[in-house]
């Protein structure tokens, strides 16, 4: 928006023929495009002209070249720039949902580049020169990594969820216990996908406390499979009770039922060996006699948005087979990412090094602590007039429904207002506002009275200094 002051001399708008030869406009217009340069013009055009109808004055500088010439610049960088961008996770939460959830390695980001800028053979089988199955790039790791005998790979474990159900359960009843009937993010929960995949929902049981006994009085001539959902977003504590997996297969499998595992997150390896919470694994489920297992792919897992089936030969066929298997299909880009990902975990010694999520997860707090104290003297040079900054202790979060009461010792630069009162919290979101408007956004927490940085998830930190010279704010907290 142009700024409007006060004289006396009214700004008279130039035609946008005179404004595309300006030297330094067509200057612009060699860089972004003639379409894009007269675009902007026109828009600044009309914000100028309703201005003046509600009677404010310009400038005449305002349509001067070298200030013309510099507001175009900034309106078509902005209008130019990406939506989607990358962002500073500060807020402590690994796998943030909001911010992407799990990050990919570089090992990842150099197959997607691979298959992005030439063809591949996606579904092509180079040997004998025939049509191939896109599942195949990621069928046989995911075999070897979970002792399962097929896989298959969907957009997300909702979806892998709603397909299993749709392909071996429509029109006949799932048995599942009432404590499992859990909302994942967007209010989406089992019933509904369960309704949508044209099931009828058979719950068991309360809300604390199910036995096997419960399992076997609902089965009747309509059921189709009993499914187990892993409670990987909440904890229900106290008094009690779940049937273990390998009973409910014995069970399915006398009444010829099939048995199911939701695990929603989903981790290929025992997290327990690197100091972190344990958390039940696609291996063990199978193990257990489930016929199959679904998981996700961008949480516990490292890898890119997928959900991912694995178990019985004979039923992935029959999902494979189910039209609604390719409106849910991943694209080229998905299975290079999920291939490169899950080849990193056939070299376990090196994993925490080489996947960013585990890496993440296992950081020292020591070492945590000594990078906010080495940054901690650079926010304060910017925020000194309105802010005192502090290292404090804090506990970190897994995130995305993964261990949801578990945490991690973490530290984090605690920016506390100077200004105490009604506008110490105007000064806090001004704070907050003026670090997510830097070129890579910076996104913290506001609790407790002050704006709060974990620097679990921060590793480019000379990126991070680099760009906080562009934070200028007043006395009040004002982006100037």
């Amino acid at each position: 928006m142009v700024q409007v002051q006060n004289p006396q001399t009214a700004v008279i708008l130039p035609a946008v023929d005179r404004v595309l030869h300006m030297p330094a406009v067509e200057t612009l217009v060699a860089q972004y495009g003639h379409s894009a340069v007269v675009h902007v013009v026109r828009s600044l055009f009309s914000e100028i002209r309703h201005l003046i109808r509600e009677g404010a004055v310009l400038p005449i500088e305002a349509m001067q070249e070298p200030r013309l010439a510099q507001q175009l610049q900034e309106r078509l960088d902005a209008w130019l720039r990406p939506s989607l961008r990358p962002v500073f996770n500060l807020t402590g939460t690994v796998l943030h949902t909001n911010l992407g959830r799990a990050l990919l390695p570089d090992e990842a980001a150099q197959a997607v580049q691979a298959v992005m800028t030439q063809p591949c053979n996606l579904e092509f089988e180079t040997g004998e020169g025939e049509r191939g199955d896109r599942d195949t790039h990621v069928e046989a790791l995911l075999c070897e990594l979970t002792g399962a005998e097929a896989a298959t790979v969907v957009n997300n474990n909702a979806a892998a969820v709603l397909l299993v159900l749709n392909t071996l359960a429509a029109r006949r009843e799932v048995v599942v216990s009432r404590g499992e009937l859990i909302e994942i993010g967007g209010s989406f929960r089992i019933p509904e996908i369960m309704a949508r995949a044209g099931c009828k929902l058979h719950e068991v049981g309360t809300t604390n406390r199910t036995h096997l006994a419960d399992f076997e009085q609902a089965i009747n001539d309509r059921s189709a499979l009993l499914l187990k959902v892993h409670t990987s977003n909440y904890v229900v504590q106290g008094f009690t009770a779940a049937v273990p997996e390998n009973d409910l297969a014995s069970l399915a499998h006398a009444r010829e039922l099939s048995f199911v595992v939701d695990l929603g997150s989903g981790t290929l390896v025992d997290l327990s060996q690197y100091g972190l919470p344990k958390e039940p694994t696609p291996q063990e489920a199978l193990a257990a006699g489930a016929d199959l297992v679904t998981f996700s792919g961008d949480k516990l897992l490292g890898g890119p948005q997928a959900g991912i089936i694995v178990g019985r030969a004979d039923l992935i066929k029959k999902i494979k087979r189910n039209h609604l298997k390719r409106a849910l299909r991943v694209d080229k880009m998905t299975l290079a990412a999920l291939a490169a990902v899950l080849r990193l975990y056939r070299q376990p010694e090196r994993l925490v090094q080489r996947l960013p999520t585990l890496r993440l997860l296992t950081r020292v707090p020591g070492e945590i602590e000594a990078l906010c104290r080495r940054l901690a003297p650079a926010v304060l040079q910017v925020v000194k007039d309105l802010a005192v900054v502090e290292v404090s202790l804090c506990s970190s979060q897994i995130g995305s429904g993964a261990l949801p009461v578990e945490v991690l010792p973490s530290h984090a630069l605690v920016l506390t207002p100077t200004k105490s009162g009604r506008g110490a919290g105007t000064v806090l979101r001004r704070l907050a506002e003026a670090f997510r408007a830097l070129p890579i956004p910076v996104v913290g927490t506001i609790s407790d009275g002050a704006l709060r940085f974990d620097f679990r998830c921060l590793e480019d930190d000379r990126a991070f200094v680099e760009q906080l010279a562009q934070l200028r704010l007043d006395v009040n907290g004002r982006q100037t």
